[in-house]
């Protein structure tokens, strides 16, 4: 029975000692006091304890490592387009590229491997690493769009322009597109109501922009109470086209 007991504690032992894991710690050190010469063929001087005393040069556990060069195996919103070599921090590339197989190291079998064939190169889906990024971003939001409310006015690209510029876009006017039912005012029965317009990305991606109407007067008398937070308050559709199409739901 005793003998039963004590052996698996040795067995215990025996694998333990296979799992063996280095630990890179390196600490480069200098000495702060020049330890005393000798003469050739003469015996050393003997050292002081002020002579073991070290400085710290440099301690690799906290050295920056260098960026990692990968090839991607296809589209990474924010990284780049299948094919292309990216060079990046080794945290992000091991566990959002490498690990979920988006990417591969850069050899030139892999660059080889997983180049654009002529048919992939001329079918382009996205004009640039960061242009689906900047597509959520917008859909993300409800745009603010502060009308005269004493003057009459008709809704126009460069209304929604410097809308966008003080939300902290920048986009030109021909890249709007507004709905083709015409929006005038100022009309207070289309306060805080939606209506959406498009916005195209380098002539390629497009984007469903929320915007909200609000009036706004320069007498502080005229002028309506501020929501705060407008954006989390339901409203309704300002007209009936230019809504984004909802996929169909299911019955059961």
């Amino acid at each position: 029975m005793l003998k039963s007991i004590y052996v698996t504690p040795l067995n215990l032992l025996k694998s333990a000692s296979t799992v063996q894991q280095q630990v890179r710690t390196t600490f480069i050190l200098k000495r702060k006091y020049d330890p005393p010469l000798h003469k050739t063929n003469e015996k050393p001087r003997r050292m002081r304890a002020k002579h073991f005393i070290y400085e710290l040069v440099e301690d690799t556990l906290v050295k920056k490592r260098p960026n990692m060069q990968v090839v991607l195996k296809t589209f990474v919103e924010g990284v780049g387009d299948k094919g292309d070599v990216v060079s990046m921090k080794p945290h992000f590339v091991y566990n959002k590229l490498l690990l979920p197989g988006l990417a591969a190291y850069n050899t030139p079998e892999n660059v080889a491997k997983y180049a654009k064939t002529e048919a992939e190169k001329s079918a382009v889906k996205h004009s640039s690493a960061y242009a689906q990024r900047t597509v959520n971003m917008l859909e993300s939001i409800v745009l603010a769009v502060v009308m005269n409310k004493d003057e009459p006015w008709v809704l126009e690209p460069w209304h929604i322009k410097a809308s966008l510029r003080k939300a902290g876009f920048h986009c030109r006017e021909e890249c709007i597109t507004l709905p083709k039912e015409r929006i005038e005012g100022p009309d207070l029965k289309k306060e805080n109501k939606d209506f959406y317009c498009t916005i195209t990305i380098n002539k390629l991606e497009q984007a469903k922009l929320k915007c909200r109407l609000h009036h706004w007067s320069t007498d502080p008398s005229e002028r309506l109470p501020y929501v705060l937070e407008h954006w989390k308050m339901e409203s309704e559709p300002l007209l009936n086209v230019g809504l984004p199409e909802k996929s169909p739901e299911t019955t059961q």
